[in-house]
């Protein structure tokens, strides 16, 4: 039988580097708050439970988490005010830990790229370890400054971490770094995490401070090292998110290249977490498709097209260069290819939207629909004004202001300023 897991997420941080009002741990990160991702590696290791450090922000923090993680018996949420480092924040957290898990693992909220193998590696090496042991995740960084060192004995064995103000000459120039996430054992977490002091540069209780006293104790400490230092990458800068949403970019495109999507060129494709697309759809250059967005199979989207929340694109449909859609839905083999506006849209199969096509969808106060029946043809320039209705079969002249009072029927043609059915060019509608 495995051991129990609780993870402990330190997310208190104002972020005052990012001179944000938005707690340091919500900023956006490819369609969603930076936790989101974090809270999914605590997920990964289904865990008993996890308690949520928190402080600055903390009801904008305690909502989201609750929000995303859905089950509310396996949450908890610890205050750490005022904020005197790692040490006190899980100092905060152990309360709400409770005594159900045997073991404790300790993340960072503003450290998206941590990988689920990655921590599953600490919990299988710190396991091996033994009963009372804990485990530290570490790398080896070129250039180590801001991180704090790991100090081995002759023999190789852990003996110390050492935070960067506090190396000496001789430690500074060590490149194996502490990357800042532990496990340990629950009873040693209890019986050793009050006895931290804060004799340091900062004033604070370091968390790493834990490994000198299982040291000292003789009880087991391991360092555990992880192949791409880079998932150690903490957020402390808008410059620092901005590196580590592309690492996440680059993830999410290798995701669906993976099931078959032909993303031409990902350099200049932005797509966001929570975005389904089918295969054998090609995303050509310049495209951002926000999170909520749903591509069938065989589609094609952009080049330069613009896909926000709520936007669904039926097999084999087309969204073409300069298109922008939000809360609209287009039909299997519809088309709207080209400087097009859908805005709350829901258009039919086999449609076609025709070039410089805006869905004039708010009226200054509220959003209204317009829907699109299949087979229908929206002629070059036409202004939809919602709510509206264009039956199945029928077909708008170029140019044409289809206000919201208009009638149309299935099959008729209307065209003008505003739009009047043309008589005598009605045809019959079809939707094969």
């Amino acid at each position: 039988m495995g051991r129990s897991t609780s993870v402990v997420i330190l997310a208190a941080g104002k972020g005052t580097r990012m001179r944000s009002a938005t707690p340091k741990v919500l900023q956006p990160l490819c369609g969603r708050p930076m936790l989101g991702w974090v809270l999914d590696q605590a997920l990964a290791l289904d865990p008993v439970r996890i308690v949520v450090v928190i402080g600055h922000g903390s009801e904008k923090v305690e909502a989201y988490t609750r929000e995303h993680v859905g089950d509310r018996s396996r949450v908890e949420f610890a205050v750490q005010e005022p904020q005197r480092g790692t040490g006190h924040a899980v100092q905060c957290a152990l309360p709400g830990l409770g005594d159900d898990a045997d073991t404790a693992v300790v993340l960072y909220g503003d450290m998206p790229l941590l990988r689920p193998e990655s921590l599953e590696l600490l919990l299988s090496q710190h396991a091996d370890a033994g009963p009372r042991a804990m485990a530290i995740m570490v790398g080896e960084f070129e250039d180590p400054t801001a991180y704090g060192r790991i100090v081995r004995a002759e023999d190789g064995s852990v003996q110390e971490t050492v935070e960067e103000r506090d190396c000496s000459e001789e430690q500074r120039w060590i490149t194996e770094v502490n990357l800042g996430i532990y496990a340990f054992d629950m009873g040693l977490l209890h019986e050793n995490i009050g006895k931290l002091q804060d004799d340091n540069a900062q004033g604070e209780l370091y968390l790493t401070d834990m490994l000198g006293l299982s040291v000292q104790a003789g009880l087991p400490a391991i360092a555990v090292e992880i192949d791409d230092v880079g998932e150690g990458q903490g957020v402390n800068t808008l410059a620092q998110l901005a590196e580590v949403r592309w690492d996440l970019q680059a993830r999410i495109h290798e995701m669906h290249m993976a099931n078959g999507v032909r993303i031409e060129d990902p350099l200049t494709t932005y797509i966001d977490h929570g975005v389904t697309i089918g295969a054998g759809t090609l995303i050509q250059p310049c495209c951002v498709i926000r999170g909520g967005v749903t591509i069938g199979e065989g589609c094609e989207v952009g080049p330069f097209a613009h896909l926000r929340t709520g936007v669904v694109l039926e097999n084999a449909s087309v969204l073409g260069n300069f298109c922008e859609a939000k809360n609209s839905t287009l039909g299997e083999g519809s088309k709207a290819k080209h400087l097009t506006y859908l805005g709350n849209a829901i258009v039919g199969k086999k449609a076609n939207i025709g070039a410089g096509t805006v869905f004039a969808n708010y009226d200054g106060k509220h959003k209204h629909e317009t829907q699109v029946g299949d087979g229908a043809f929206i002629g070059s320039g036409t202004v939809i004004v919602a709510p509206n209705t264009i039956p199945a079969g029928s077909t708008t002249g170029a140019g044409a202001v289809v206000t919201s009072s208009a009638d149309i029927q299935p099959g008729e043609v209307w065209a003008g300023l505003p739009a009047r059915r043309l008589r005598g060019a009605d045809k019959k509608p079809s939707t094969d």
